[in-house]
């Protein structure tokens, strides 16, 4: 690959965005539509649902973006091969697969973004227009290794030796697969001159690369050295023509990248577009999988500082979904779409044993098995067993309306003060997108209630009708309605479905509004729901499963 030097003046100077509160900003990577989504793909969206939908729980004002990516060679060939044009293919697979997808797990994305759509190809061209006339760009050629699977130029290291088949071949040590070697006349991008400003932008902002593990990988490829990256393709035109040379096509990462600018307005001569790129950007958690890591830690940002943009705050390579030790994939005949997932244990589980199973940053395996006995034990058991209980005693015992409770014992104390550490501990785990910590706290805070149940054991208060024994049941029943009107609140972001039920069980949006405007920080407050809401016994939460999954 060719190397240059350049000037370090951005492209089109430093500039200044909008002032007032900045929006929490959330992006899914842009997804390859060759084909249809499987639950690698769904697994980052319920991350950045969930963390979304966390920061808008806190009251705060949120945008979480997702979409596909269009362009390339894997998506014409893909398209070739189904005897259709790349646009046809790509159109049916985003109305057929991708956006129903979002459905399936429940997600609440504010835009969906696609890389075919005027708003992006057109601001696409500006700024790489803009970098060219700033002599960000020279015209060079490139002969090497390319890795169709990942639209990716590929150095001499990123090689591995092939086996079965492949023996005697260098091979895409992701995909498997033997790479394509290429010789074209091809655009460059400068970027060997931004490896120390990359380095001093890590040693400064320790966060913008995470969980440390990805940082150190970073930190240890650019010490190495850049070289200038191709940002053209000669030989097809699938892709966004080169405003100044309609002969060559972008290279589709350099032009998917800067969706996430593009999507809130960047280069927008619209007003309004303007106002929101100055309140949206930068972007606050860019969630990637680890093996697109480098494009986000090392491109996007050499690509932002070219440009006097400023640089995300975080980018989070998370690790791989694995079935049977191999990395979820089309190819490999291990994906597994996410409605058959959903069709059995439904949106909510879904949703939860991704992000409780498994350390978010980590590489995890799922198996049905796992999932089956984790939504036993833990939803139906712990959490959906404790919903029905309560709410059936509250209606045994007085008549469907909760009681006022009476004085609290250490018992009560010991609940309440739970509470109160419970939403400290998940709220700073879920903002660190330790979603499994996170998780966690909540549902031990659950087994604790359900353990201050089993001791206290109203069924057996209630068989006493003194006043006292009826006061000390009462006090018992509110102790429990109000730990899980705290739970429904805390868990609307990772299960919205079934919190929204509880909500309504507890009688909580008539007494207090609606679900979405409680506060994860006024969660632990003790006493919220008042004394006389109406308690129902609604559907079980989590319903037993009849019969086990299977693949």
């Amino acid at each position: 690959m060719a190397s240059g030097t350049g000037s370090d003046t951005p492209a089109s100077g430093e500039q200044t965005f909008g002032s007032g509160d900045k929006t929490f900003y959330v992006t899914t990577p842009i997804y390859y539509v060759n084909d249809a989504p499987h639950i690698g793909h769904a697994y980052t969206t319920t991350a950045g649902d969930v963390l979304s939908r966390w920061h808008r729980q806190r009251g705060e004002s949120v945008w979480f973006l997702t979409g596909t990516d269009e362009h390339g060679q894997k998506v014409m060939r893909s398209a070739e091969a189904n005897g259709t044009t790349p646009q046809e293919w790509t159109d049916r697979l985003v109305e057929s697969a991708w956006k129903p997808a979002l459905i399936t797990i429940d997600a609440a994305n504010d835009d969906f973004i696609r890389t075919t759509e005027k708003r992006h190809t057109e601001r696409v061209q500006e700024f790489w227009q803009r970098l060219h006339d700033a002599g960000e760009v020279y015209k060079g050629s490139y002969e090497g290794p390319y890795c169709v699977g990942c639209e990716e130029f590929k150095l001499p290291g990123d090689l591995v030796d092939g086996t079965g088949e492949y023996e005697g071949q260098q091979v895409c040590s992701i995909h498997g697969r033997p790479v394509e070697y290429i010789a074209e006349e091809n655009y460059f991008f400068r970027m060997s001159k931004y490896a120390e400003r990359l380095l001093e932008h890590y040693e400064a902002h320790p966060e913008f690369v995470q969980p440390a593990t990805a940082r150190n990988e970073v930190v240890s490829f650019v010490r190495q050295g850049l070289v200038d990256l191709s940002i053209s393709r000669s030989s097809f035109d699938w892709g966004i023509p080169i405003p100044w040379d309609s002969k060559h096509v972008l290279y589709v990462w350099i032009d998917a990248l800067l969706n996430y600018a593009t999507a809130v307005g960047l280069d927008s001569p619209s007003a309004q577009d303007k106002e929101k790129f100055g309140r949206i950007w930068p972007a606050d958690v860019h969630l990637v999988g680890k093996d697109i890591l480098r494009f986000h830690a090392v491109i996007w940002p050499a690509m932002l500082m070219a440009a006097g943009l400023p640089l995300p705050k975080t980018v989070f390579g998370h690790g791989w979904l694995l079935v049977s030790g191999e990395k979820m994939s089309k190819s490999r005949l291990t994906g597994i779409a996410p409605h058959q997932i959903t069709d059995h244990f439904g949106s909510d589980a879904f949703r939860y044993y991704f992000l409780r199973a498994i350390p978010f940053g980590q590489d995890g395996s799922f198996s049905w098995e796992d999932m089956a006995a984790r939504y036993t034990s833990e939803l139906a058991n712990d959490y959906g067993n404790l919903a029905s209980r309560v709410a059936a005693m509250v209606g045994r015992y007085f008549g469907g309306v909760l009681p006022e409770a009476a004085e609290q014992g250490p018992a009560e104390q010991a609940i309440v003060d739970a509470l109160a550490a419970t939403v400290a501990g998940a709220d700073e785990k879920m903002c660190a997108l330790d979603f499994q910590g996170g998780i966690a706290a909540i549902f031990d805070f659950i087994k604790l209630v359900n353990g201050y149940l089993t001791e206290q054991e109203p069924w057996k208060v209630a068989k006493s009708q003194d006043e006292a024994s009826q006061a000390r049941l009462a006090t018992i029943l509110y102790t429990a309605a109000e730990s899980l009107r705290a739970v429904a609140v805390l868990l609307n972001p990772v299960m919205p479905k079934s919190s929204a039920a509880l909500w309504e069980s507890l009688g909580a949006e008539a007494a207090l509004g609606a679900l979405a405007g409680q506060r994860v920080q006024d969660a632990g407050r003790w006493g919220l729901l008042p004394a006389g809401s109406t308690v129902t016994k609604g559907a079980v939460l989590f319903p037993r499963l009849e019969e086990p999954a299977a693949a």
